[in-house]
């Protein structure tokens, strides 16, 4: 009697096995032939963004060719560099942002102007109400769990079928900038209290010889040099994750197991955040604001902070961060000391 039992679960151990995979294959599969509008009448009315960018009887504009180039690169490096590639699972997608009225999926990178796409966003899902000026929605409402729904809060056939059909895109940044701007936000901003508490305090007692009492308490006193160790140091993610503000891309986003169409870049931030409104078709209805920050982290402010770096530890954060120079094809910085 015992036979048909154990029959019974291989059979769904293997029917759970054949849906994974499903989602595995289809987050690499061009474009469906789904309009937007069929989504949720059944009516044809408008073409879907991933259409338009897949349409083959467009003259190639000078944009188009940029980004065909990217997501090129993004591939090969793919091809080169993964060893093993595995399927998708809930976990991988909540950075993943849905917007199911205009058909497209946004992989939100913190430090890389998702404050203000996420703003889009809410103007563009109604989560904004009357709002139009994505810069009239407060900072920190756009980061509010559960304004915008995320891919994972969805059924794996609801997901199958968005990463077939909707416009998946995501912007990148060269790491290191977005390693000092993320470390210039949240360990040398003094209203970053929770961020000193949470991190700031264990940096101190790990990474600095003889601290102070009140450096202990309160952690808001971390140097780059500190931040570096803390961060190449093995038992770090043994320990937990990385956060999001410094967790690599190619982590928070998996560009080898989600064919991303759209790969914009922060240095080409406005250009490439027009191309997406574009494509849905919604250029009329949004703008992405302009940044007019004058303290924003450049390459040169970058390297300030290598500076004090030895290169030893340059190699070894370079190493961590290694794919995402890879897979977005940025160059190593001629600052860096190690080569």
């Amino acid at each position: 009697m015992r036979k048909p039992k154990v029959i019974r679960m291989v059979f769904a151990l293997s029917l759970g096995c054949f849906i994974m995979v499903i989602l595995y294959f289809n987050s690499s599969l061009k474009p469906a032939s789904e309009s937007v509008g069929e989504r949720s009448s059944g009516h044809k009315t408008r073409r879907s963004p991933l259409q338009t960018l897949y349409d083959g009887d467009q003259v190639e504009s000078p944009v188009q060719a940029i980004h065909q180039g990217r997501r090129e690169v993004l591939e090969e490096s793919c091809r080169s560099y993964t060893r093993k590639r595995r399927v998708l699972i809930p976990e991988d997608l909540k950075h993943v942002i849905v917007d199911d009225q205009h058909g497209l999926l946004y992989c939100y990178v913190p430090k890389v102007a998702c404050t203000n796409w996420k703003r889009v966003l809410m103007v563009l899902t109604g989560v904004a109400g009357s709002l139009r000026d994505p810069l009239a929605i407060p900072a920190n409402e756009a980061h509010v769990p559960g304004n915008l729904r995320t891919l994972s809060e969805y059924s794996t056939s609801q997901i199958n079928q968005r990463l077939r059909s909707y416009l998946k895109f995501v912007f990148v940044r060269e790491p290191f900038e977005r390693l000092v701007s993320a470390y210039r936000n949240k360990f040398t901003r003094s209203y970053n209290t929770a961020f000193h508490k949470r991190y700031g305090t264990k940096i101190v007692r790990r990474h600095r010889l003889d601290p102070q009492p009140e450096a202990l308490e309160r952690g808001n006193d971390v140097s780059f040099e500190e931040f570096v160790y803390y961060l190449v140091d093995p038992a770090t993610q043994r320990e937990e994750p990385f956060n999001e503000h410094w967790e690599r891309v190619h982590s928070l986003c998996h560009p080898c197991l989600i064919h991303y169409d759209v790969v914009g870049k922060y240095e080409t931030l406005e250009q490439d955040s027009r191309y997406v409104l574009q494509l849905a078709g919604v250029e009329d209805q949004v703008s992405f604001p302009t940044s007019s920050k004058s303290t924003r982290t450049t390459g040169d402010m970058a390297a300030q902070f290598f500076d004090n770096i030895s290169p030893f530890y340059q190699k070894k954060l370079y190493n961590l961060y290694r794919m995402d120079f890879l897979l977005f094809n940025y160059s190593i910085p001629a600052y860096l000391k190690f080569r």
